[in-house]
């Protein structure tokens, strides 16, 4: 019998006319081929108070020329479908996931597209049977990407893998392959750019491992900026290269290694015996890798970019998540356009960041400014200078100590209303403003300090004892600290997977800090529940979110030249004096603790008031963009651009076999209804939340529509059992909504479960059918009513 291949399914027309054709091509179906590839995750979308996973990602089919080493996509239609109504969706996959080749199929042929540079044939239909072989694609890929044949053991060599089955994501796939590539065209200087918590480290592990075991690097430079971060890279991502790496420490140079992880400070400073890394030849190594580089490799005096030329000769990989662009730094001038980058906004958006809200407030203080009377006197019995102190000032030349007791009290607010458990960073000025944060949060929450000294810390560079509280702020299975009150030295580098609150109560003006700082809250840790976090801002830092350059393309501006000054008059740099000795010290968070009266930096006011003008929270929207207006006007907006009028949308519910559908759909658009209910009344469902606010309807809640259902004796109709069973519908409808009532799975449980089992409630009714008709009648009982 002839089979009726319009009939089959998508996954039959896979399983019968396209896995044959791969295979028959001389693709290996255990090695090469990978079916239904998930490559995202789905974008976190936070409504209100719960969190939900948008849709992922998924090709029909991913063909590796080798592991890790994607080389083609398909994607498959059923047979009532053209040959090329893949190929749209295929081409946007592939260019995400960085796939030269991309083929559609319905079963009948394979529609193939060439996306390498310089193919004047980009489409063509190809039979069945004539589906291209392994080695002819990767020939067609290594002309089309110019890779030249002598680098061959390098652009193959497998990535490393081990029995964990931790695997690259897809933009890490697209970083280590790009990168190695460049290398083996002759590029020598080359850039990386991934968001703050996208695995630089690992993708530099990989890097670095296919180069050292091809034999193309032999040796090894990887540097950074603090010691948290190379202790972390030995020991977690680095691990694999065992007794062939080593740390630079004391000040020594053993030759006798491969891979070399160091802290630049501690292998260069002011005096020329404390240069150790002259002690290696200028050709000693073959890479280096400078994590983090925006922190001042780009400049031209600064102690990276001595080191960088002092070994001119080795390939130099640059990976930052903020690449340095200003008139006086230039991350692009010395290594180049970026050969990759993946950024924020699209970790967001594939479901690998976390999204994040932002509460804004603003003080009297703050907007107005302050002006001290003649003669007034500070803390310290100080007079203090007679100007208008504003935003830019405060905790920097004069300190309100009102202020920083307020700022205090919203935090501890934001954590009551929330968990008091969120591990929570706060950015001050400098250590001392840090310290009198911490201070003021152990006052507000005087309660859990009293349990746990250690539930509020400051970690900043002078503190010792802070700095040791470190790893127990960032290892997620350790409760305490919750708080850490810091300046600049959490400002990179700190993986902190739980991070759940960001609290700026410093100014910035740098997009670079701004972005390193953003990125504390950014990483996802699904086990303990951090899914998205919360931006606290006391100094509308959180404007920088409306600057074009944020999450933008690096521009090149400006080439530096020798005579041009490094930091500029306006830019206090990334951190303080190196630490000539030891291993090198930390950037410095800015001393400026109160000492003799006449030494002081600051003036100390305690009797100011301050107080609160404006408060509101604001959402990112589906594009990724902060809503910067009200919630409410957001979300009539949105409304109205998806239902013209009340009766257009009257008209879409009423006839919605699932209400819950609009409900999702509206959310993809940015309609937080968890948030407007928030905001209007945890009381109304979504009917009334979206009648209100887009359309000026008086809401009522659920209970009050309930109430008008049993008034109008709706179930009059029906028998006893069937009575009983709406009733309860009716119940849990008034206590939790639409959503609840419109699933099967509410026959499961308390109180629908006592009646019987789902098939015996259905069977009061007659049939499932009529349970089902019965229920949307129920919902139409529910809705007759508007305003």
């Amino acid at each position: 019998m002839a089979i009726d291949k319009p009939s089959l399914s998508e996954r039959d027309i896979c399983s019968k006319y396209i896995t044959p054709a791969i295979e028959a091509a001389g693709w290996d179906l255990m090695t090469q081929v990978r079916e239904e590839v998930t490559f995202t995750n789905g974008r976190v979308i936070v409504k209100g108070r719960t969190v939900t996973r948008g849709k992922q990602k998924r090709a029909d089919y991913v063909l590796y020329y080798k592991q890790n080493i994607p080389i083609a996509l398909i994607e498959a239609k059923a047979n009532n479908h053209s040959v090329g109504a893949g190929m749209p969706q295929g081409l946007g996959y592939a260019e995400t996931m960085n796939i030269p080749f991309v083929f559609s199929s319905n079963g009948d042929a394979f529609l193939f597209h060439d996306r390498t540079p310089g193919t004047q044939q980009k489409e063509r239909e190809l039979a069945l049977d004539a589906f291209p072989s392994p080695e002819e694609l990767w020939k067609r890929y290594r002309t089309g990407a110019d890779l030249p044949e002598p680098t061959r053991a390098v652009v193959e060599q497998d990535f490393h893998s081990d029995s964990s089955g931790k695997a690259p994501r897809y933009y890490q796939l697209n970083a280590v392959n790009r990168t190695i590539e460049a290398i083996a065209r002759g590029q020598n200087r080359i850039l990386l750019v991934m968001a703050t918590g996208t695995g630089k480290t690992y993708t530099a592990f990989q890097i670095i491992w296919r180069l050292w075991k091809s034999r193309t690097k032999r040796r090894i430079l990887f540097l950074a900026d603090r010691n948290i971060l190379v202790d972390q890279t030995k020991t977690n991502d680095f691990k694999p290269f065992g007794s062939a790496m080593t740390k630079i420490t004391n000040r020594r140079a053993d030759k006798s290694y491969e891979v070399y992880l160091a802290l630049y400070q501690a292998i260069t400073g002011v005096e020329e015996s404390q240069k150790i890394y002259r002690e290696f030849s200028p050709g000693f190594f073959d890479l280096i890798v400078i994590d983090e580089c925006h922190r001042g490799s780009a400049a031209d005096d600064s102690a990276w970019r001595e080191i960088l030329e002092y070994f001119s000769s080795a390939t130099q990989i640059g990976m930052t998540a903020t690449p340095k662009e200003t008139k006086y730094v230039s991350n692009i001038d010395y290594f180049g356009d970026p050969v990759y980058q993946y950024t924020l906004k699209q970790g967001i958006e594939d479901g690998f960041l976390a999204p994040y809200k932002v509460v804004r407030i603003d003080f009297d203080k703050d907007v107005e400014g302050w002006r001290p009377t003649q003669g007034q006197k500070d803390r310290y019995d100080e007079v203090i200078e007679d100007r208008i102190y504003n935003q830019s000032d405060f905790d920097r030349n004069l300190v309100l100590s009102q202020r920083t007791k307020l700022v205090a009290r919203k935090i501890s607010e934001l954590l009551r209303g929330t968990d008091r458990y969120h591990k929570t960073i706060v950015f001050c000025e400098d250590i001392d403003h840090a310290e009198q944060m911490r201070q003021n949060l152990v006052n507000e929450n005087a309660d859990l300090v009293e349990e746990n000294h250690r539930y509020i810390v400051r970690i900043t560079g002078d503190n010792s004892e802070g700095k040791a509280e470190l790893d127990n702020f960032i290892d997620p299975e350790s409760r305490h600290p919750v708080i850490a009150t810091t300046s600049r030295l959490m400002t990179t580098g700190v993986d902190a997977q739980t991070c759940q609150v960001v609290v700026l109560d410093r100014r910035i003006q740098s997009m670079t800090e701004f972005k390193q700082i953003i990125g504390r809250g950014t990483r996802i840790n699904e086990d303990y529940g951090k899914l998205y976090f919360t931006i606290m801002d006391f100094r509308k830092a959180t404007e920088l979110f409306a600057d074009p350059d944020f999450d933008g393309d690096p521009v090149q501006i400006y080439i530096p030249t020798p005579i041009d000054p490094v930091v500029p008059p306006d830019d206090d740099g990334d951190g303080g004096p190196e630490d000539p000795g030891g291993d090198g010290g930390e950037p410095d968070d800015g001393v400026d603790f109160p000492d003799r009266p006449g030494r002081r930096h600051k003036y100390y006011v305690d009797e100011v008031a301050v107080s609160v003008v404006g408060e509101r929270v604001q959402y990112l929207d589906p594009h990724g963009k902060l809503v910067v207006e009200s919630l409410k006007d957001y979300s009539r907006k949105a409304v109205q651009k998806t239902y013209t009028s009340l009766d257009d949308f009257l008209q879409q519910w009423t006839s919605a076999d699932q209400k819950q559908v609009i409900v999702d759909e509206l959310e993809q658009q940015g309609v937080f209804i968890e948030a407007l209910a928030d905001e209007v009344g945890r009381d109304y469902g979504p009917f009334d939340l979206i009648c209100h606010v887009a359309f000026d309807q008086p809401p009522l809640t659920r209970r009050e529509r309930a109430e008008y259902v049993r008034k109008r004796d709706y179930f009059a109709k029906y028998g006893d059992e069937a009575r009983a069973v709406l009733q309860a519908l009716l119940d849990k409808y008034a206590d939790e909504g639409i959503d609840d009532i419109e699933s099967m799975e509410v026959l499961k449980v308390q109180p629908l479960s006592g009646f019987g089992t789902p098939m015996e409630i259905v069977r009061m009714f007659g049939s499932k059918r009529d349970y089902l008709r019965a229920l949307k009648d129920l919902e139409a009982a529910l809705y007759a009513e508007v305003g």
